[in-house]
């Protein structure tokens, strides 16, 4: 059974002998590697003069949560604390970024790159409108960039359609394949996306990326240390929960306990363990589920996003492919990042959207999703 203590609770106390991150890993160990799955939270107060208000007394809530898997922590504050995401004008960014777009149709075949023909025969991948090829920067040791298409250099959240998704999920999973059956060493495989400028894109055209790497990322290595049965006791709590958007079919959607980033998203594929092994129908029902998530942050206001799906090598036991969705913006007319010290520096997310607040909006979205 997981074990949500309420909001004042603390979780076991390691000896105060022991420094700080001795303490945090004692935690983890007995709560979320090895023995009770724990959603662990602890509120505080924070106390000022308000010149809002003649300088009265002012006592406002802030929220600590611990991952139940990773253990890492995240900080809740009040609703409506930050500025609201800032609406970028697409239609002029992608007036002015189309000149010269190496991903759209009149340059991408002669402008990106082809694979080696004993990888990839016909040096570029295809599925529908999806086109795969190499990227130019070597984030791994293979990598990939997959447009949805040549012809649409833009495409805002809500039209991001299931098929158009499926496509080029298809694509990324063909090139999983391809390179490991070339190259058995870069067996830890992710689907990356940014999505326009506030996710950290350089390119405007949207677009996915591959990589297939030797060893793993630090997320990848932080999620094997997680004891296997852990992944399917926390999918199984969050199922009927205040947490739960709903299922697609055999994917179940859930808002994270504890965001790594606005209106996180997490998925899992219990049966998985790589992207490589994901066949034609997860692809599709991946799809459709990704078009209900991201309509969900059209509706919250949001225009971008970062997506990872990660697993470990192909046939591990008890390690389930994992997806990570988060919401990015600019915020205010200044348009400041949506990442700071907190983020960057501390591995600790500050946001003031609730997980319980982003799957009660999504949960319509969901409702009789299932494929």
């Amino acid at each position: 059974m997981a074990a949500e203590p309420p909001l004042d609770a603390t979780a076991q106390r390691a000896p105060r002998s022991l420094s700080y991150f001795q303490q945090i890993a004692t935690q983890n160990s007995v709560h979320g590697r090895s023995g009770v799955l724990e959603f662990r939270r602890e509120r505080f107060e924070t106390e000022l003069l308000d010149p809002r208000d003649g300088f009265a007394r002012l006592r406002m809530p802030v929220e600590v949560r611990w991952d139940p898997l990773t253990g890492q922590s995240c900080r809740l504050l009040p609703p409506e604390s930050l500025q609201p995401p800032a609406q970028l004008d697409l239609e002029q960014l992608a007036e002015q970024s189309r000149r010269g777009c190496p991903f759209c149709r009149e340059r991408v075949e002669s402008e990106t790159p082809r694979f080696p023909p004993e990888v990839v025969p016909e040096g570029r991948i295809r599925r529908g409108e999806a086109l795969l090829f190499p990227n130019l920067v070597a984030y791994a040791k293979w990598s990939s960039v997959s447009i949805y298409s040549p012809d649409r250099h833009l495409l805002p959240l809500d039209k991001l359609t299931p098929s158009l998704l499926a496509d080029n999920l298809a694509v990324q999973v063909e090139f999983a394949q391809a390179v490991l059956a070339h190259d058995a060493s870069a067996s830890w495989i992710s689907i990356n996306a940014n999505q326009l400028p506030p996710s950290g894109s350089s390119i405007f055209h949207p677009h996915l990326q591959g990589a297939a790497n030797p060893v793993p990322t630090t997320a990848q290595r932080l999620l094997t240390d997680v004891a296997p049965k852990r992944f399917r006791e926390y999918a199984d709590a969050e199922r009927h929960g205040e947490r739960s958007l709903g299922s697609t079919g055999t994917i179940e959607w859930l808002a994270s306990f504890a965001p790594i980033g606005p209106a996180e998203l997490r998925a899992f594929f219990l049966d998985l363990a790589s992207p490589a092994e994901v066949d034609d129908a997860v692809v599709a029902e991946l799809g459709h589920g990704l078009s209900l998530a991201l309509g969900l942050y059209a509706e919250l206001g949001f225009q971008s996003f970062n997506l990872a799906i990660y697993g470990a090598p192909p046939g591990t036991r008890g390690y389930p492919l994992n997806l990570r969705l988060v919401a990015r913006s600019y915020y205010g007319p200044l348009h400041r990042s949506d990442a700071m010290w907190s983020e960057r520096l501390h591995f600790e997310a500050a946001v003031d959207l609730a997980p319980e607040t982003v799957a009660a909006l999504g949960r319509a979205r969901f409702s009789g999703a299932a494929t």
